[in-house]
């Protein structure tokens, strides 16, 4: 929020008429006040109370301060803010991520699978304000977490809450394709796309990933296959959501990059493997080239007027010194 004024020119007269008036009401005191001694000839004249003066100088600087904030309000006080609003749509992501027991081996350059992956699609929803981007979940069971939405805050809180384990320890990627091509269908989105990052073959589940595959590219969607990892014994270590312990080990990684490459070949999409965080991050590069449309941003200017505030303000202390002297002090002008 940035305050400003409209009219600044009656913000310049109200800061000069103070000490104007302040300068007047001194000289008319002094050439209109008619001295008459009270007390006896040659005698000490009469001094009002020193309570009485200091209300009188109270009174004073609280009528100064209502007509100064009447100036303030005339000068036209706001507030403005300016935010990018993009003049077109983006793309309708939804990310499929596995999160069977196997995505938290430990080969990602000393991270986990499932860390690495949490952080560049983090770090992806940051670089695509105009994108409104979905989560799902895959596990032995498949689940819709959040629908594509533009609000980066409540997919984040998603994000960071999702873990290991908490849908089982099965990989049933036909069922989380099979989410995608559900939800996915509805978009109005002008690019609508489907990105599943996973570690592992399919070992459950009611629907074959290919055939799920196949309802992506008949709804429209792009369908993106990223795989993690690769063959081998990786060390393992994560904590059981369902049991609360941490489980350490070695894993037999039994990545199966022919099946990955026939479930996006059989989507129309395109599979990319990523055994490393370098290639994770290049395939999160492609992707993004592949399939983002550029947005068109344009700053929006939103403006807030304060002086209504400011006016009643001012009317308040006017009146409360008038009241003051008229019923307190016994002033009749």
């Amino acid at each position: 929020m940035t305050p400003g004024f409209e009219r600044p020119l009656f913000l310049v007269l109200g800061c000069g008429s103070i000490p104007l008036i302040i300068l007047l009401s001194r000289y008319y005191k002094n050439v209109l006040t008619l001295d008459m001694p009270l007390g006896p000839p040659g005698g000490i004249s009469f001094r009002a109370p020193g309570a009485i003066i200091l209300l009188l100088r109270v009174l004073f600087g609280l009528e100064l301060c209502g007509i100064f904030l009447l100036f303030a309000a005339a000068a036209g006080p706001r507030f403005s803010s300016t935010q990018l609003v993009w003049l077109n749509r983006g793309a309708d992501i939804l990310f499929v991520i596995d999160i069977s027991p196997s995505m938290a081996g430990l080969d990602m350059d000393g991270q986990s699978r499932f860390d690495t992956a949490r952080q560049l699609v983090a770090d992806f929803a940051e670089r695509q304000p105009a994108c409104a981007l979905g989560l799902a979940a895959v596990g032995s069971e498949a689940s819709l977490l959040l629908p594509p939405t533009v609000d980066r805050e409540i997919f984040s809180e998603r994000l960071n809450t999702l873990r290991i384990g908490e849908l089982g320890d099965g990989t049933a990627l036909g069922l989380g394709l099979g989410i995608g091509a559900l939800h996915i269908h509805r978009s109005t989105a002008p690019r609508r796309v489907v990105v599943l990052i996973t570690d592992g073959e399919n070992n459950t589940g009611a629907v074959h990933p290919e055939t799920a595959a196949a309802a992506l590219r008949m709804a429209g969607a792009s369908l993106w296959v990223i795989g993690l990892g690769s063959g081998g014994e990786v060390p393992i270590d994560y904590v059981d959501p369902r049991t609360g312990k941490r489980r350490t080990g070695v894993l037999d990684s039994r990545f199966d990059s022919e099946s990955l490459e026939a479930i996006a070949r059989e989507g129309g999409g395109t599979y990319i493997a990523a055994p490393s965080l370098s290639s994770f991050s290049e395939a999160f590069y492609r992707m993004a080239e592949g399939e983002i449309a550029v947005g068109h941003p344009a700053p929006l200017t939103r403006t807030r007027n304060f002086h209504g505030p400011l006016i009643i303000t001012a009317l308040c202390l006017l009146l409360a010194a008038r009241l003051v002297r008229r019923y307190v002090l016994g002033e009749f002008l």
